[in-house]
């Protein structure tokens, strides 16, 4: 009995690191809910003011502060670090708001972040300013973008789309009411279809037009022909495609005027209104238009493919100019983009808010998408590993920017999806000669079994 019990005594915390350890390794939100948020938590309340102090991150104090501390609370009188406000546990790291004293700005607690991650043992700290004088600590516990895995709850809304995780714990959202238009970049096998087929199977369950342009065949977007209300597989079907879209945006304009009351001679560019003042009931359905590869809308080989051409790309540019007030938004996509592929291939660029760049070939691309938004962010997606497919560099036209990844999703789920939702297709008499026909999918239950039964006798 006894050898039993010292048995039970030495397996039962050995049994308990192990399995620590594998959650360390395969469940790590897990491993740090029970073991690395308590650790954090107690080690940043414990070396706060050291950490700080050593930091740099700590200013003298007032003449007043000083004559109390040395007069009134006979105490030695010592730097002033940053004001904790309040400190919060997240599923994937510790949030802590600060107040600055005078003195500090929060590029200075910036330029420190990485002292701090060091300090404090975590994965990554960044800093966000709340408002004046007040920055936010994001500690991340652990590599968020390993293995990504969406949380339950997601931000919902009318044209939201959670396409994927930021390094920081948050879920990146498409928001196409705030960012309209965007451009996606990236190399073959960086991860580029699969951040489409993420956004495909958000806005399929959503209640919008969806419109593909895939001169590559249709490859990869005629697996959601139940959901596309239109598809162009050539740049010739992607030619008369655009100029409906174009047909439909001057419609709807027409549309706004009559509600407002506005002049039908007044230009559309000067309409600053938009769909979503109108009432449900007369409102049209947004649509999303996805360019898979953009270049293959540019190249031509003979004269007349340059006209078609020049044709495609002005109403692309007029499209992200005026489009957005009526409730049509692009997203284009490449491999390549740069000012080669010719006239007005820069002018459509400085139309696309949003950019997302994955692991580029050439530093050029890069610098198309990102050098207008920030240096440091055109850096990041150079360096973008090779056996991490998925990972992208996401900003926009505020300068912000942050490392993304898109969880895994195959096609077969997309498609999945679309065909489950195909009763959301809207009636779009504009679109309708370019509406896709669904391949019809045989149902296993009544198709006939090809296993030759066999007989078991005995």
């Amino acid at each position: 009995m006894s050898d039993l019990a010292t048995l039970l005594e030495v397996a039962g915390p050995l049994a308990g690191a192990g399995g620590l350890g594998y959650a360390k390794v395969r469940a790590p939100g897990v491993y740090w809910s029970l073991v690395g948020l308590p650790l954090t938590w107690g080690r940043f309340t414990f070396s706060y003011r050291s950490t700080m102090d050593v930091c740099g991150l700590t200013v003298r104090p007032s003449a007043l502060r000083a004559f109390v501390v040395r007069n009134v609370a006979r105490r030695e009188v010592l730097p002033v670090p940053p004001k904790v406000r309040w400190v919060r546990g997240t599923s994937t790291g510790l949030r802590v708001r600060l107040r600055l004293p005078a003195g500090l700005e929060p590029a200075d607690v910036a330029a420190a972040s990485e002292r701090l991650r060091h300090a404090w043992g975590v994965h990554a700290v960044r800093v966000t300013e709340v408002k004046p004088g007040v920055v936010e600590l994001r500690m991340t516990g652990y590599d968020v973008l390993g293995r990504v895995r969406l949380p339950r709850r997601l931000p919902s809304g009318p044209m939201l789309v959670p396409v994927a995780m930021r390094e920081d714990g948050t879920v990146f959202v498409r928001d196409y009411r705030q960012i309209p238009h965007a451009l996606t970049l990236g190399a073959n096998q960086s991860g580029k279809s699969m951040y489409q087929r993420n956004l495909i199977k958000g806005l399929s369950r959503l209640p919008v037009a969806l419109v593909g342009i895939d001169c590559k065949r249709g490859v990869e977007q005629a697996p959601y022909a139940p959901r596309l209300s239109a598809l162009a597989t050539n740049p010739e079907q992607a030619a008369g495609l655009l100029d409906a879209l174009v047909t439909e945006m001057e419609a709807r304009f027409d549309l706004l005027k009559a509600y407002q009351g506005i002049a039908p001679t007044m230009p559309d560019a000067e309409i600053t209104s938009d769909i979503w003042g109108l009432p449900a009931e007369v409102r049209p359905v947004p649509v999303v238009v996805l360019v898979d590869e953009v270049a293959e809308l540019f190249l031509t080989a003979t004269k007349k493919e340059e006209e078609r051409r020049d044709r495609m790309v002005t109403q692309l540019i007029r499209l992200a100019q005026l489009a957005r007030a009526v409730g049509i938004y692009l997203e284009v996509c490449g491999q390549r983009f740069g000012s080669e592929l010719g006239k007005g291939a820069t002018m459509l660029r400085a139309q696309l808010t949003g950019r997302v760049v994955h692991r580029v070939n050439d530093k050029q691309t890069a610098e198309m998408g990102l050098g207008d938004i920030s240096p440091e962010a055109m850096f990041a997606a150079t360096t973008i590993p090779v056996d991490k497919p998925g990972v992208a560099v996401a900003g926009d036209s505020s300068g912000g920017w942050s490392r993304i990844r898109t969880p895994h999703t195959t096609l077969a789920d997309t498609a999945a999806v679309c065909r489950q939702n195909a009763h959301l297709v809207p009636d779009l008499p504009a679109l309708a000669p370019w509406r896709p026909v669904a391949p019809a999918v045989a149902d296993p239950v009544d198709a006939p079994s090809l296993v030759k039964p066999h007989v078991v006798t005995d």
